[in-house]
């Protein structure tokens, strides 16, 4: 089987791409290599490929711009797929989508978790797009899978936990700021890649959330992590109105793997073993590349 995938030099990108070469035939592409946002370069990528599967793995993922910088964020994130998607139902070929905890409004009670049947609401403007582009593609095709995962981090690509720890080997007596009111499920991008590779070979539609099992907050997960990490730090809880951002964040972004259970596919793992795991694996390399980022800073 030939899989295609978009997106393919980003975090989760890189990630599925080394996991689904394992079994596959894999073609990874990156922005330079295809732009989703013409139909005609899909077309083309398609006929040139002959893919039997599409994991579209790009998006404009940074939120806050996302508000200022709309017209770019509609075309990754809405045109993108739509695009994919059509061009997947000429061919025969099945798309599988990312995307987000974002499409809901974060009301709900916590820690009641969203599923896939609950009633969308997005806050902001990035995930409005990723909800219009969920819309685009049942619209476009039938053959479709949609994936709904939150908090992602991996080794490749920039994150928050990136972000704390260059914050607390910058400087470790520097008070870090990190919101406590808003929960979610902190997902590995590789347990993420494990989980698809195992939906390829179920080829069930529709839309499923795969997060990983238990939720905290932001400051809970920066904590967490940098203690695993082992490097000197001074986190400090603050409150979503004390530290405010262009886009609205949901306070609730806890998503239940309802359909992935059901089917008896879940692979997803408590979020704290996921980070040991993380930490345990690359807690070198993260060292190394951050004190390389800084020493270019100077």
């Amino acid at each position: 089987m030939k899989v295609v995938i978009t997106g393919g030099t980003g975090q989760l990108g890189s990630d599925c791409g080394e996991v689904l070469s394992r079994r596959f035939e894999v073609v990874s592409l990156g922005s330079k290599d295809v732009d989703i946002t013409s139909y005609a370069s899909v077309k083309r990528l398609l006929a040139e490929t002959s893919p039997q599967v599409i994991l579209n793995c790009a998006a404009f993922t940074q939120v806050d711009a996302c508000e200022t910088q709309r017209d770019v964020a509609w075309q990754v994130n809405v045109e993108g797929p739509r695009n994919l998607a059509a061009a997947a139902a000429e061919v025969g070929a099945r798309l599988i989508h990312i995307s987000t905890d974002y499409v809901f409004d974060g009301r709900k009670p916590i820690p009641e978790p969203y599923t896939e049947t609950d009633d969308t609401g997005p806050l902001s403007y990035y995930g409005k797009t990723k909800l219009a582009a969920e819309d685009a593609i049942r619209e476009a095709t039938d053959n479709h899978m949609i994936l709904r995962t939150a908090w992602m981090y991996g080794i490749r690509g920039q994150n928050f936990l990136k972000t704390m720890l260059k914050l607390a080997i910058k400087d470790p007596d520097k008070e870090i700021r990190v919101v406590n009111d808003q929960y979610g499920s902190p997902t590995w991008s590789y347990r993420l890649a494990l989980q698809i590779d195992r939906l390829i070979d179920a080829g069930m539609p529709g839309t499923y959330h795969a997060t990983s099992e238990g939720y905290c907050s932001w400051y809970q997960l920066a904590a967490d992590f940098l203690s695993r990490m082992g490097v000197r730090h001074k986190v400090m809880p603050c409150t979503t109105q004390e530290y405010p951002t262009p886009a609205v964040r949901p306070a609730n972004c806890i998503l239940e793997n309802r359909r992935l259970k059901e089917s008896g596919l879940n692979l997803m793992e408590e979020w704290k073993s996921d980070v040991t795991q993380f930490v345990t694996k690359f807690r070198e390399r993260l060292i190394n590349e951050t004190e390389d980022a800084l020493s270019h800073e100077k």
